[in-house]
């Protein structure tokens, strides 16, 4: 009779965690917010006290835009500020004590055919006073790498840049370039960078975060920074910056893609939208996933309305923010989808 007893209450418990995971599953859905004011693709956004900050944007002929807003979610409202003081695109970003470190990415070049030609330029954002500062620039001239924060440094991991020894100065979809497993670390206390265990699998467009002091570099694109000649990669490394050793390879990505966006909240990476290319299409996602590292699993959770890459997302007090972006993967001018979209995600279904 005790043993019965004891299954029931067993039971009971199971029964209670179900329906709390039930309920917060159906209270986690997508919600539209303000309108993102200039509609395009290739944003990159950024949590800083509260707030959301988002830079970039490409036009066609791949002119950047250097747009820089401010999003405040307490008053659903976007503000505009001083525009990036070089235009470019692709940049990896980071924050440390409320400033906005801006790295590296491409620029237009100056003559001859339009193309992404890869800089080493560093800059850190200070959005309580709307201004810029030139910083030591980044060893390796490089885009669409990824930039994460431990212990007060900076670290700066993969993208895509030129062949060692390339007479070219600059990549487009037929040129030779490559994918980049470059890891760099920058120290805001000296302004030096120094050079780190390179990254296993070479990729650009990836996701990447920090959790328990270790970086998970998620996805990305290999061999090309452009989608229409690129493969993309389910696979997850795992880097300890303490003891600059890379670890053995984790769950993969339940969606190989890149160009997506993501962010972190409580010891989990949230990974979402991006493109893929196959010989048979080329498509966005609306797909949204979560991975613990803890746990070494993948949580799928409810998609974006909207299927797109090249938004601005992260999350903020526990809710997923993503912004504008481009609904057609690789597409030419004339099917180009700049999309306005402002979608937000509570994480904890509150």
């Amino acid at each position: 009779m005790v043993v019965l007893i004891r299954c029931s209450r067993l039971s009971l418990v199971a029964i209670v965690a179900v329906s709390l995971w039930i309920s917060t599953a159906q209270a986690q859905k997508w919600n539209r917010l303000a309108a993102f004011p200039e509609a395009s693709e290739e944003l990159y956004g950024i949590g800083s006290g509260g707030k959301l900050y988002v830079f970039g944007g490409l036009a066609p002929g791949w002119k950047p835009k250097g747009l820089v807003y401010e999003y405040d979610p307490g008053r659903d409202r976007w503000t505009k500020k001083r525009n990036m003081p070089l235009l470019s695109h692709h940049v990896a970003l980071a924050e440390i004590q409320g400033k906005i470190y801006v790295i590296g990415g491409f620029t237009l070049p100056g003559s001859g055919p339009a193309a992404w030609q890869p800089i080493d330029n560093v800059w850190e954002y200070d959005p309580a006073i709307d201004s810029w500062k030139a910083l030591a620039p980044l060893p390796t001239k490089r885009g669409s790498a990824n930039a994460v924060v431990v212990d007060g440094k900076l670290y700066v991991l993969g993208g895509a840049g030129l062949h060692p020894g390339s007479k070219e100065t600059a990549v487009s979809p037929a040129g030779p370039h490559r994918a980049l497993g470059t890891n760099e670390a920058y120290d805001p206390a000296t302004n030096k960078w120094e050079t780190r265990s390179p990254m296993p699998t070479a990729r650009n467009h990836a996701a990447a975060g920090n959790v328990g002091n270790k970086i998970y570099v998620i996805g990305g694109r290999l061999g090309s920074a452009f989608i229409t000649r690129a493969s993309n990669t389910d696979i997850v490394e795992v880097y300890d910056p303490a003891s600059d050793q890379w670890g053995a390879l984790l769950a993969p990505m339940p969606t190989a893609r890149s160009a997506s966006s993501w962010g972190l909240f409580k010891g989990k990476i949230y990974v979402a939208g991006g493109e893929q290319r196959t010989s048979e299409y080329q498509r966005t996602f609306r797909a949204v996933e979560a991975y613990d590292p803890v746990t070494n699993r993948w949580t799928i959770l409810p998609s974006m309305e909207f299927p797109r890459h090249g938004m601005a997302g992260d999350v903020i007090d526990g809710k997923f923010y993503l912004v504008s972006g481009d609904a057609a993967s690789g597409s030419a001018p004339s099917t180009r989808i700049d999309t306005d979209v402002h979608e937000v995600l509570d994480i904890e279904g509150k």
